[in-house]
């Protein structure tokens, strides 16, 4: 299998791409795999020879602490065109694992392949690079929003974000996307307790800006929804330049 359009859409939002970055990217060889719904893509303190890319559903980064399945930290969610763990190929280990959200697959990149690119394409190795930088400014993002925003509008800026990193690779439109979280993983993610998350639904869903039937979630007032959750989408850095 070749590499996904969505990470090819993920680049070309952001910068140009050359014919021979085309077929350089068109050469390289991946595996696809399907996980169910809270299977470990990723294990945590493993040494790892390839790194995945999501293609559907959605998947998580999950600290567990002191080894105890039970007790877990989230600190992140990726969504297709997401290259995962793309710093675990530098990196001797990781020290979190990638949790599945919902039926989710993936193609696995060997980093023989990532190592050749270093090694043969600056430009490419700059927008490798720039795909772990951006994903270390989301980070820095979700702390500067747990620090600054009360509950409801700390989830209106998570679902703008989402929408926003979704419509950038083609997989949301209008204002509707579909997102498998439970409102109990949503609580996980915010540091919230399942009560208070749903008090911020509700409240959302009363302010005419949520709509959310299972998994499928429509934002009705979008400008409304940013503007309650003071949402730039700068650090998502999607302006297009050369890189």
């Amino acid at each position: 299998m070749a590499i996904s359009d969505y990470f090819i859409r993920y680049l070309e939002r952001r910068t140009s791409l050359t014919d021979e970055d085309r077929e350089r990217l068109a050469a390289l060889q991946t595996e696809n795999v399907r996980f169910a719904s809270g299977d470990i893509i990723v294990a945590q303190d493993q040494i790892v020879s390839r790194s995945c890319m999501m293609l559907r559903g959605m998947s998580a980064r999950v600290h567990f602490l002191n080894g105890r399945t039970e007790a877990r930290v989230i600190t992140a969610l990726h969504v297709p065109g997401d290259f995962i763990d793309l710093h675990g190929f530098l990196l001797a280990g990781l020290e979190h694992s990638v949790v599945a959200v919902g039926n989710t697959d993936v193609e696995f990149i060997g980093h023989d392949q990532l190592r050749e690119i270093t090694e043969t394409s600056p430009h490419l190795t700059r927008l490798l690079w720039m795909s772990t930088t951006i994903d270390a400014a989301i980070h820095r993002q979700w702390l500067v929003a747990a620090a600054s925003l009360r509950s409801s509008a700390h989830l209106a800026h998570l679902l703008c974000e989402i929408y926003t990193r979704l419509s950038v690779v083609g997989v949301a439109h209008d204002y509707r996307f579909t997102m498998p979280l439970l409102q109990r993983e949503l609580a996980e993610i915010l540091g919230y307790s399942p009560i208070h998350i749903n008090r911020a639904v509700r409240d959302l869903r009363e302010r005419g800006l949520l709509r959310w039937h299972g998994s499928e979630i429509e934002l009705p007032d979008w400008q409304g929804l940013v503007s309650l959750a003071r949402f730039r989408p700068d650090y998502l850095d999607l302006e297009q330049i050369e890189r």
